[in-house]
């Protein structure tokens, strides 16, 4: 109740103040509480994704659609009435699924359908696809002590689980992801004429979750595709009991010469300090499988919640903000060396970047990737976050789009959230608007402003 009260407060101050920077007048629990509750009585970030996975759900960066999604969201931020608003060239990789995911489990006379998908920069199976017996290992190690004559001719099913019993499912994913990138190179190398690989989610369900896969001119690699993690539990079973079945596989994907897309920005200009920039960022391609609520859409809407707060609250910040929607992370990663590679031509100064790229379940804090000293000044402002039950503060990554801005001197952070569930949408179908909680959401655009309010008032020096 007494932090209610001192809320009323202070939103009656704000009102009668008669300039912006009237605001910095107040102490930062003060100004940190209403950009909260700022964030949790509007609800235009939640529409605004709402429409972006309705209207936008083939935005892979080499899609036409990536280009589409780009000027919609320059559009929301020039109606916010942001001091800039530009769209920013990416050359990134050129890769499309194509139109045919077919999988099927065969035991002689009988055809049993399963959920499959193309992996992306895979390649495609001959025209008639790929029909072969099935060696099952579980993950690389196993399939690297194979000989070759075991291997030669048959599909390779790499069913290695992510570890449910990990209390980190980020960590699950990593050990398990090494399958999916490298496997069709390996299972090449040993002769097989194609992989299918279990699905990275610990959920056990009907959808085939995709991701990249290595592929480099010169190397060979065979087909591969990701199965559901249900149908990768049949197929296991069917091969205990019918050793010498089949698989058949045909997807018609294909690598293409690289293309043109958009990074989308958005900015406040500072008023002291128009050159040092903070940016928040999130990735506004998604996998062609998904309308991409959680990865990313959902960050890219916090981003843009971020410079809307600011704007609404009256704060000018002393150095300028922006907010980044990243083109190509799920690929090649070709938006964030774009802005990166501009950043350096232009000749700005990034003091501070903030990716926000797990997913929008609850904030629980930040990794931050900085020096020991200024590591020690932002985890000194934990205490201001501990009453919105956000205190985690530790050394780490910061994300793959903000990751050039690293030799720029910027010091990098990651918006960490509860992952306990973020696996079982990623890359997949399942990725919908209906898994986002609307509160969630926003408190996690609340935890990322207030910590570019701290960061824009008192510099990280």
């Amino acid at each position: 109740m007494k932090k209610i009260i001192t809320l009323i407060i202070c939103i009656s101050l704000l009102a009668s103040c008669s300039t912006p920077k009237s605001i910095d007048k107040l102490a930062d629990d003060i100004v940190i509480g209403l950009i909260y509750y700022e964030a949790e009585n509007n609800t235009q970030s939640y529409e605004n994704l709402r429409y972006l996975t309705k209207n936008y759900t083939k935005r892979l960066a080499c899609y036409p659609q990536s280009i589409e999604a780009a000027k919609w969201t320059q559009s929301i931020m020039e109606d916010l009435n942001f001091d800039k608003v530009f769209l920013q060239e990416a050359t990134v990789m050129n890769w499309k699924r194509g139109s045919q995911e077919i999988g099927n489990i065969k035991i002689k006379d009988q055809l049993i359908p399963v959920n499959v998908c193309a992996l992306g920069r895979g390649i495609a199976t001959p025209e008639n696809g790929i029909e072969a017996t099935v060696i099952e290992v579980n993950g690389l190690d196993a399939l690297a002590q194979l000989q070759t004559n075991y291997v030669e001719g048959k599909i390779v099913f790499l069913n290695q689980a992510m570890n449910p019993n990990l209390q980190n499912p980020f960590q699950a994913y990593g050990e398990a992801a090494g399958q999916r990138f490298m496997g069709p190179i390996i299972a090449a190398e040993k002769g097989a004429v194609g992989v299918v690989i279990r699905s990275l989610t610990c959920a056990t369900d009907t959808f085939p979750h995709t991701g990249v896969t290595r592929k480099v001119e010169g190397e060979p690699t065979v087909p591969a595709v990701a199965i559901a993690t249900q149908h990768a539990n049949l197929l296991s079973e069917y091969l205990k009991q019918n050793p010498d079945l089949k698989f058949y596989f045909k997807t018609d994907c294909e690598n293409l010469p690289d293309t043109i897309t958009y990074n989308t920005i958005g900015e406040m200009t500072g008023t002291e300090f128009p050159n040092e920039y903070i940016i928040i960022g999130g990735h506004l391609d998604a996998w062609d499988n998904s309308p991409g609520a959680h990865d990313d859409g959902g960050g890219c809407m916090q981003a843009i919640e971020v410079l809307r707060i600011f704007k609404e609250l009256g704060i000018r910040p002393k150095r300028s903000i922006r907010a980044v929607m990243y083109m190509d992370e799920e690929i090649s990663q070709g938006g964030g060396r774009a802005y990166a590679e501009q950043a350096k031509l232009n000749g700005e100064i990034h003091i501070a970047a903030i990716e926000s790229d797990r997913g929008v379940d609850t904030p629980l804090g930040f990794s931050i990737d900085a020096s020991s000293d200024k590591l020690l000044k932002i985890t000194g402002w934990k205490e201001l976050f501990i009453p919105y039950n956000v205190d985690v503060f530790i050394a780490g990554g910061g994300g793959v789009d903000i990751a050039p801005l690293k030799d720029h001197g910027a010091v990098l952070m990651g918006l960490l959230t509860d992952p306990k569930h973020y696996f079982d949408y990623h890359h997949s179908a399942n990725d919908t608007f209906d898994k986002v909680k609307p509160s969630d959401m926003q408190k996690g655009a609340a935890t990322i402003a207030s910590l570019v309010y701290l960061i824009d008032k008192y510099g990280l020096e």
